[in-house]
């Protein structure tokens, strides 16, 4: 005769709601495993990069990781974050000292325990408010890259002691887009990000090289400014029509896990494209090439033309190569408000559904006879400050210097009360 209560502990134990039970609990306690190695007993820092996001948005902080390993030569910092993913990403990405709070009340009692003078923010993640409790600690906002899109300003910035801003055109875009903000916040330090040395990624061609890297499709259709889903295949085919060109694909990380079905058939058809046209190409070096993975800056210096979408990409082109021919797109089909909101646009040919159907001619007119040079040395300028590589970077530290030393003179009469923040997670 069965045992009832064994038969029934079995089909337990079998069951997918058993399996997804205890996967969570060995997770857990991976995690609490985590927590305890890296609890920062260790850290002596005056500086703290926090990062409270999983590893889908780890490129926001990553791209900080090499000015942040030479900022710590001067004044030492510690990267806090808050979720374990992003951790296992930062052990694989820098030698900083790496923290792991997870919850509240643990990241208080980090914070209280050391000596820590400012806080660096590298985006606008909804943990940054309880990091922002914290009051001993000057509390700045450096955003992860420079663009026109809507996302660059929040009305969080408010929250922040300091918000560090590549230029003039920054500036602007908070004065258009906020309501009693105070200006002064707002400090000037280029893209330090920029300044940063990379080992090539994408090696030269004597074809002429132009790469398409279109953005994602954002969190909303306000923040959509991608050209995957209306133009991407017709760019390429374009491109791919050209004699002597080497298309390279380089789509943001976020297209690749798109769930929109337009952007996974077009997605989808571009790589049929590239490998249809690679059938007939024996050279590797004239090959066309998909690369979702890599750091786009590193493949800047290969590059002839770029085409991009609204977003710090097509600017971190105009910084870095200002002396050639950068093509825009505009999903919107407006023209006069692209140049509003994005002046670069000013000084570039423009991809929307009116020009779409003569691609062709429009891109061989911008790489044959580019008018815009003089244009887009100005621009840059203007969005980014005058100097070349290695200004924003002693700018950036300028900036911190000072924040830390007139915070260190503060502190010598402050009583900090503690935190009136919430202890929700």
């Amino acid at each position: 005769m069965k045992n009832p209560i064994r038969a029934a502990a079995l089909t337990l134990v079998r069951s997918s709601a058993w399996t997804r039970t205890s996967r969570w609990i060995r997770g857990t306690e991976r995690w609490t495993e985590l927590a305890e190695e890296f609890d920062g007993s260790y850290a002596r820092a005056e500086i703290v990069a926090y990062f409270g996001d999983p590893v889908s948005k780890f490129y926001q902080l990553e791209q900080w990781l090499p000015v942040l390993e030479e900022l710590n030569r001067k004044h030492k910092v510690a990267i806090v974050l808050r979720r374990p993913s992003s951790l296992l990403r930062a052990q694989e990405s820098t030698r900083l000292p790496l923290v792991l709070k997870r919850k509240f009340d643990p990241l208080h009692t980090f914070y209280h325990a050391n000596d820590f003078k400012l806080a660096l923010y590298v985006n606008n993640g909804m943990t940054n408010f309880q990091s922002l409790g914290f009051a001993p600690m000057v509390h700045v906002h450096v955003n992860h890259g420079e663009s026109d899109k809507l996302s660059m300003v929040s009305n969080q910035a408010k929250a922040y002691d300091r918000v560090f801003v590549a230029g003039q055109a920054a500036i602007d875009r908070h004065r258009k887009a906020l309501l009693d903000f105070d200006e002064s916040k707002l400090t000037r330090v280029g893209r330090p990000q920029l300044d940063v040395r990379r080992a090539p990624e994408l090696d030269q061609s004597t074809a002429h090289t132009i790469m398409y890297a279109p953005t994602w499709e954002g969190e909303n259709e306000s923040n959509n400014y991608t050209s995957v889903d209306l133009f991407g295949p017709q760019i390429v085919e374009a491109v791919l029509g050209l004699e002597n060109t080497r298309l390279i694909y380089k789509p943001h990380p976020r297209i690749e896990s798109s769930k929109d079905p337009n952007m996974v058939d077009a997605h989808e058809r571009i790589y049929e494209l590239i490998d249809q046209a690679n059938a007939s190409i024996e050279d590797t070096k004239l090959r066309h090439q998909v690369l979702p993975r890599g750091d786009v800056l590193a493949m800047f210096d290969a590059l002839d033309t770029l085409i991009t979408d609204v977003s710090s990409v097509g600017l971190d082109f105009l910084y870095l190569r200002p002396d050639k021919p950068l093509i825009l797109t505009d999903r919107r089909n407006d023209t006069q408000k692209l140049h509003r909101d994005a002046p670069v646009s000013r000084a570039t040919p423009i991809i929307n559904e009116s020009t779409a159907t003569e691609l062709t001619p429009l891109i061989v007119k911008a790489v044959q006879d580019d008018e815009s040079a003089q244009t887009r040395n100005e621009l840059r300028t203007y969005y980014f400050g005058e100097g070349g590589r290695g200004t924003s970077t002693q700018q950036f530290f300028d900036e911190v210097s000072a924040l830390i030393n007139q915070r260190t003179l503060d502190l010598a009469n402050f009583h900090d009360a503690g935190s009136s923040a919430e202890s929700s997670e």
